[in-house]
């Protein structure tokens, strides 16, 4: 009997005002197995499909952001009292399973996974509808994707079930697999990502798919994460040996014309004026309810007090009183902390306040500098400290450059200070400061370790245990309609 999949339609991302599209494949609808993978084209449009879970296209439906920062001491939920209760919820520590956030990410990325798993599945070994070379290629990215997808998984939720083929009635119910067994399957899915992806896509409307360098990056994250420092250091090598390089404008990585920088590695594209919205809205979110934003993404004095004197990284991450938002003044009032994020909203010339949820902003996965910071983590916990100097203060070379004017004299100076422990803070602090707002800094809190975390996090959320809110829970709806989970 033919298995049939039902894939979403996909009309593709722009890639340029030139009219190319990224992804530009015909659309989908009811397709077999055999069908779907008959040919290169109709595979390649399963391996799209499997891309828009990635996109903040509704971003409520992607909350990333919340999980990843409103979770976290970097950030506090805005609005009126009520309004935003389970993302409030999760900034409080008061998550249950049931919480909106929670249940909606999960939900996203095991749509994602299943789209690979599709894939995989439909590009098996005695598959002879497409050449070898697009199976290959396609047999990557999917690899790829389901390995990122997992990478964020584990980490908000722990243990989680590892599915790797297509769900059907028969497999539905699957027990949660241990961490480990989850990142040995990213690892190997990334190994043979690697080996099959290009260094670069040559096509303009290929711009956003996965590469060699985003396989390897992520293997960087993840041997880092596992504490495999030799690992990571080996990986974050090799994906500089590829070429990429630090932007010489910090903003170069959070400004609509410049997304095709050299420090992007792994990026997730958006675009305005498509039919159905292929625009960024967390333009919307993020902007202040006068700019006709939903205004409820608040940066934290903590946060701000992290950035060291004249840092110019934080006017370019975080609007506040006396300094231009974009091209408007910032007023006070717009926020309960007297901050906003300035990554990932775009100035009223380039989205006016009537599209305020069609932005043109990619979302940057993976950039150089964390691969940087890896690497330097990394060769200090291996007592490399004068080692872990070199990548670090690349990172602050860049940020001591975008200084507007004379600097002030020892301006992100260099650090010398080859103390383990000494380095380790300089070196998260550094973390913070360069990737805030990023969504990557619940990883961070959790994986620095209890005393870390319960510093970080009680101060504002007294109800934060770190044994009990390590992991965010199970979602309710996946104990509901999977009972070996529980």
């Amino acid at each position: 009997m033919k298995k049939r999949y039902i894939l979403p339609v996909i009309l593709g991302l722009m890639a340029s005002t030139s009219c190319k599209k990224f992804l530009d494949e015909p659309a989908l609808g009811y397709y077999s197995n055999e069908d779907l993978f008959a040919n290169d084209a109709t595979a390649r449009t399963a391996i799209n499909a499997a891309y828009i879970p990635l996109t903040f296209s509704d971003a409520a439906a992607n909350p990333l952001w919340v999980l990843g920062d409103v979770a976290t001491d970097d950030v506090v939920i805005g609005g009126n009292a009520g309004e935003q209760a389970d993302y409030t919820s999760v900034d409080l520590y008061n998550i249950l399973p049931a919480n909106a956030a929670v249940q909606a990410l999960w939900a996203r990325y095991y749509d994602g996974i299943g789209r690979c798993n599709i894939v995989t599945d439909g590009l098996a070994a005695e598959n002879t509808g497409t050449s070898a070379e697009v199976r290959k290629l396609l047999l990557g990215e999917a690899k790829f994707l389901r390995a990122y997808y997992y990478f964020n998984l584990t980490n908000f939720y722990g243990n989680i079930p590892l599915r790797l083929n297509v769900t059907t009635q028969q497999n539905a119910a699957m027990p949660a697999s241990t961490q480990a067994q989850v990142y040995t399957q990213i690892e190997k899915d990334l190994t043979e990502a690697a080996a099959a992806l290009p260094e670069k896509w040559t096509a303009t409307n290929d711009a956003g798919r996965a590469t060699k360098g985003a396989a390897l990056s992520l293997l960087a994250k993840a041997s880092l994460f596992q504490k495999k420092y030799t690992e990571a250091v080996n990986y974050a090598n090799q994906v500089e040996a590829l070429g990429y390089a630090l932007t010489d404008n910090f903003m170069d990585n959070f400004n609509a014309s410049a997304k095709n920088n050299n420090e992007v590695i792994f990026s997730v594209w958006h675009i305005r004026n498509a039919q159905p919205l292929q625009g960024n809205s967390l333009n919307y979110w993020f902007a202040p309810r006068d700019l006709n934003g939903a205004g409820v993404f608040y940066p934290t004095q903590n946060l701000v007090d992290n950035f060291e004197a004249n840092d110019p990284r934080l006017d370019m991450t975080i609007a506040r009183t006396g300094k231009p938002y974009y091209d408007s003044e910032f007023k006070p009032a717009w926020s309960t902390t007297g901050y906003l994020s300035k990554k990932h909203i775009q100035p009223l010339s380039e989205v006016p306040t009537t599209t305020k949820n069609d932005g043109a902003l990619n979302y940057e996965a993976i950039r150089l500098a964390d691969i940087l910071l890896v690497k330097a983590e990394a060769l200090n916990e291996q007592n490399q400290s004068s080692a872990a100097l070199v990548p670090l203060n690349k990172v602050r070379e860049r940020a001591r450059k975008n200084y507007s004017g004379t600097a002030p004299a020892g301006l992100l100076a260099n650090i010398t200070i080859t103390n383990q422990a000494q380095l380790r803070t300089l070196i998260q602090r550094e973390r913070r400061s360069e990737l805030a707002l990023e969504f990557q800094r619940f990883f961070d809190v959790m994986r620095y370790g209890q005393g870390y975390a319960e510093a970080a996090l009680k101060p504002s959320a007294p109800n934060f245990n770190y044994t009990t809110n390590r992991f965010f829970p199970i979602p309710q709806n996946e104990r509901n309609t999977n009972p070996a989970i529980n």
